[in-house]
């Protein structure tokens, strides 16, 4: 594998060494999810932190699914049904008086 940041060091991966510089960063998970990761990582006998970042490559270079639908997608008929709204609804500040109290 080479490098393309200056390599100052060997790595070690699944047993296999490798010339790469990794930085670290913190992930909060909800229980369940790193529980979940964990059994993977363990079923597939690999690191849960190799795991992380294979998701994240796939997740990054993966095109969006065909026909995936956007919340406007799936509501998008419903827009301008309700009557009698004020045209400035979603702009005015005077219709956000008292909003959340």
């Amino acid at each position: 594998m080479t490098c393309s940041l200056p390599c100052r060091g060997i790595a070690r991966e699944n047993g296999a060494y490798y010339a790469v510089i990794m930085r670290s960063i913190s992930v909060k998970l909800p229980d369940e999810l790193l529980a979940q990761l964990g059994r993977e990582a363990k079923a597939r006998r690999v690191t849960k932190s190799w795991l992380v970042r294979e998701s994240i490559e796939k997740g990054l270079h993966e095109p969006p699914l065909a026909g995936a639908a956007s919340c406007y997608d799936l509501a998008r008929d419903l827009a301008g049904t309700v009557k009698g709204l004020p045209k400035d609804l979603a702009d005015n500040p005077k219709y956000m008086e008292g909003f959340g109290q």
